[in-house]
């Protein structure tokens, strides 16, 4: 055999070789686009678990964000109301002590409201001021039944006391803006 037969009969075998290699490369290409075809898919859904993580990660932080503030805000009410126990305990010895100095003011009182008795009336009155205990004011006011429980209502000594509070049988006191004990008074009608 010549050489040139030789090469005409050993070309076409090259060819299959080369389209086989042509061949087996189309096949990478076309399993790479199907891969590339499915990494969509799955990087897809991969984004759709990072939003969704994030969005549970925000509601998460903001829940919590909202259990903190809550329990501070408890925290300080219970630092505020803390000793109202002890402190409705004090009233009626508040009370007692404001029956006491009225006595003593009135004219023709017999009993005397002595300078260490009156010493002891405001150092207790603003120690417990400073502990946040007001006295509501009630005389001359509007009646209001969230602030007052009426006794019992008379006729208005005057015009202008009609549906107002004539007087106080006990004073209502309020610790922190929270009401402690109502105001019991009678209301002119």
């Amino acid at each position: 055999m010549s050489e040139k037969e030789h090469q005409e009969t050993t070309e076409p075998t090259a060819e299959p070789t080369v389209n086989t290699a042509e061949q087996e490369q189309g096949s990478v290409h076309q399993s790479a686009d199907n891969q590339e075809n499915k990494a969509p898919s799955s990087q897809e859904s991969l984004q759709a678990e990072v939003v969704e993580l994030k969005d549970k990660y925000l509601r998460l932080l903001a829940e919590f964000d909202n259990y903190r503030k809550r329990v501070s805000r408890e925290k300080i009410e219970m630092i505020n109301t803390a000793a109202q126990d002890t402190l409705s305990a004090l009233l009626p010895v508040l009370d007692d002590f404001d029956r006491a100095k009225r006595i003593a003011e009135q004219e023709g009182s017999t009993e005397p409201f002595s300078e260490g008795m009156q010493l002891l009336y405001h150092k207790l009155y603003s120690v417990l001021r400073q502990k946040g205990l007001e006295p509501m004011e009630s005389n001359g006011i509007a009646f209001n039944a969230e602030q007052h429980e009426a006794i019992t209502e008379i006729p208005a000594p005057t015009e202008e006391l009609k549906g107002k509070i004539v007087d106080t049988i006990e004073k209502g006191y309020s610790l922190h803006g929270k009401i402690i004990r109502y105001a019991k008074v009678v209301v002119g009608k």
